[in-house]
């Protein structure tokens, strides 16, 4: 299980000024959750303080029981190597690697051979559809493409949580719905937890629970078109 409890973020020259106070969140495994709010509430920020990339100024942070706030950044570090997937609006595809070794990079990091690593590439490539433009280079494929490999980047490593913010901003919306669709499916297929960071209605929906930022915390919405 993920877990928040009164989270607070402030911001400003000491932090005087409050982001989001009083948060809290429970999110189980194969379950993915949907965050909207407006632009400038710190939804971002929020995605950034769930994976210990930003400091918080008070509340709790849970990984499967391991808490977060207050670790180290060498053990942070190693809890997002191992623990985490992250997508991302931008895709952040390396262009000097091919599509394949963008995906085994996970695997790299956490010390694994080329042979597994490779192995494991492949096996996600095929997942999302890939396995065809596994030696091609970034450049070569289209933003959906692209964005299927982050996918597949994200979860190699089987990771607890994968965390997406704005994954299908930068496509259209014919090829946004596939995109989403694929990666909520691979989560539940894992079994890990997902959060999605959206402006898009249309791609909340798609989450099995809506929640809504504001200053005073995570506010459920109802699920309705």
């Amino acid at each position: 299980m993920f877990e928040i409890d009164d989270l607070k973020k402030g911001f400003g020259s000491a932090g005087t000024s409050v982001l989001f106070a009083g948060l809290s969140l429970r999110v189980q495994r194969g379950e993915c959750v949907a965050i909207m709010g407006e632009s400038g509430v710190g939804k971002s920020t929020l995605l950034n303080c769930m994976a210990g990339l930003e400091s918080v100024d008070g509340g709790s942070i849970r990984l499967d029981g391991t808490e977060l706030v207050g670790l180290g950044d060498e053990a942070l570090a190693g809890l997002r190597r191992h623990r985490f997937g992250f997508v991302f609006q931008a895709f952040h595809i390396l262009p000097h690697l091919d599509v394949a070794q963008n995906v085994a990079l996970p695997l790299w990091l956490l010390d694994a051979d080329d042979a597994r690593a490779d192995r494991c590439a492949r096996a996600m490539l095929e997942r999302v559809g890939l396995l065809d433009r596994a030696g091609d280079w970034p450049r070569e494929l289209s933003g959906g493409e692209l964005q299927r490999v982050a996918i597949a980047r994200a979860l190699v490593h089987r990771p607890s949580l994968v965390l997406a913010d704005e994954p299908t901003g930068n496509l259209d919306p014919g090829r946004a719905a596939g995109v989403l669709d694929l990666l909520l499916e691979c989560i539940r297929d894992a079994g890990a937890m997902g959060i999605l960071v959206t402006h898009s209605r249309t791609a909340a929906l798609r989450a099995d629970r809506i929640l809504r930022l504001s200053p005073g915390g995570l506010l459920p919405e109802a699920v309705s078109t």
